[in-house]
């Protein structure tokens, strides 16, 4: 299973100024494993640590921030001879000891160049906690589930990727039913790793949703561990909640659907955590699509996705046979399912920042705003070919500076005002961006 970011990791390892090296991520969205694939395949040995209830060194860094110390130390624990050029210091799971965080500091000044990599998934809370979070001194890279182009790469193969990303329509519409099938899978499956694993080994639907549901206890075990009872209850409420959001016509997010006479103010602080802990994507609405889109956020109003398609249907109980084939009673969630996989799209596969619209005083709302290249792109998303696109036009026609995308399963096709692209191709930038 390749991933992608290990092209930023040999980058990194190429730059003669780098800093160490933080990799954010959810838990179980495959930190550990890329890192030490990653060390595998460029250094001749790796000194790895995970810092979760290790009183070893826990103790270590409690002596302080020499780097000789520290060396002789993570020797001690590895068992590994650590050269500067030649071996990778890995601190996993770093949020459970803070002072390591603080120590790449110490690291990033040292003259020898050592390379260190960390990786946690609870560091932007750790980083709102007040500790000493050593900001200026390191490089940062998030890792997200699998892309859509990730999971065809290890379902599929090189040569079929090669056609995800080929910029000639005409190539794109040869396999026009494969990628819908595959995509169909994609859904169901999700980009967790796991699940990804479980699902190519046996082709099973089953063993997927099995990781799957093990994830989400796993998660939501994180919520009692790491937050106290009364803010666990409402980190609890909120997550419980996304399923019945997206649902809705209007998947705005609506405090009052957490429990009778619930207020911004008392769960504002359970959204936060479950955002800095990955979990959740938060999409903000705008007044209009102004660059940049971020001086027109409007703070009150916003839709929340999951991180990964795959766990939003196993939270919504959707079987197999459901979203591969479809029925009536799935036709109106499908257009959530594909407005949650378009959003995890537009944020790991394009590195771009989602914001929606939507009128004050009417029912027209696009889908999601991007900004990309000094333009605004106005994207409306489809679950089938269902071409009609009248909100997505009144708006063209209200701010025709923007560029009108629309991402459906039918083909590619340029108009006049509107650029329609097949959502299987949605992480091939060069192609709509």
């Amino acid at each position: 299973m390749e991933r992608f970011l290990m092209r930023d990791l040999e980058a990194w390892r190429e730059n003669p100024c780098r800093k160490p090296l933080i990799i954010n991520g959810a838990r179980q969205v495959g930190k550990t494993w890329l890192i030490k694939e990653f060390g595998r395949r460029h250094y001749k040995s790796v000194a790895y640590v995970n810092m979760d209830n290790n009183s070893a060194m826990r103790e270590l860094f409690d002596t302080g921030y020499d780097i000789d110390v520290l060396i002789a130390g993570l020797q001690l624990q590895t068992g590994v001879t650590i050269e500067p050029d030649s071996t990778l210091i890995v601190f996993d799971k770093v949020q459970e000891n803070p002072k390591a965080l603080t120590a790449l500091k110490y690291f990033d000044e040292d003259p020898r160049g050592f390379s260190v990599v960390a990786a946690g998934s609870l560091l932007g809370i750790l980083l709102q906690s007040g500790t000493g979070f050593p900001v200026g001194k390191v490089e940062a890279l998030d890792l997200y589930p699998l892309s859509f182009e990730e999971f065809a790469l290890a379902a599929e193969g090189e040569q079929f990727l090669a056609s995800l990303q080929n910029p000639n329509p005409a190539l794109i519409q040869a396999f026009k039913s494969r990628a819908i099938a595959l995509l169909k899978t994609y859904y169901f499956v999700g980009g967790m790793p796991e699940a990804v694993s479980a699902f190519l080994d046996s082709r099973s639907y089953d063993d997927a949703r099995a990781v799957q549901k093990r994830i989400l206890a796993d998660y939501e075990r994180d919520f009692s561990k790491h937050i106290a009872p009364r803010e666990a209850e409402r980190v609890f409420a909120v997550w419980d909640s996304v399923v019945a959001h997206l649902s809705q016509e209007n998947k705005k997010f609506i405090f009052g659907r957490l429990a009778k006479g619930a207020r911004a103010k008392e769960f504002e602080s359970a959204l936060t955590w479950l955002r800095q802990a990955g979990l959740i994507y938060q999409v903000p609405r705008v007044s209009k699509p102004g660059i940049p889109l971020k001086a027109y956020r409007d703070p009150s109003a916003f839709k929340v996705f999951l991180l990964d398609v795959g766990l939003l249907g196993a939270m919504s109980e959707l079987d197999s046979k459901s979203i591969i084939e479809g029925n009536t009673l799935f036709e109106e969630f499908k257009g959530a399912l594909t407005e949650q996989y378009a959003c995890q799209e537009l944020i790991a596969s394009c590195g771009l920042v989602p914001y929606y619209w939507s009128a004050e005083n009417s029912r027209g709302e696009v889908d999601f705003l991007v900004q990309s290249a000094g333009a605004v792109y106005a994207i409306e998303v489809k679950a089938e070919e269902n071409l009609r696109a009248k909100s997505l036009r009144s708006f063209k026609e209200k701010y025709p500076e923007v560029q009108a995308r629309r991402f459906s399963l039918s083909d590619y096709r340029e108009q006049d005002w509107l650029t329609n692209v097949p959502l299987y191709l949605m992480g091939n930038t060069g192609l709509w961006l």
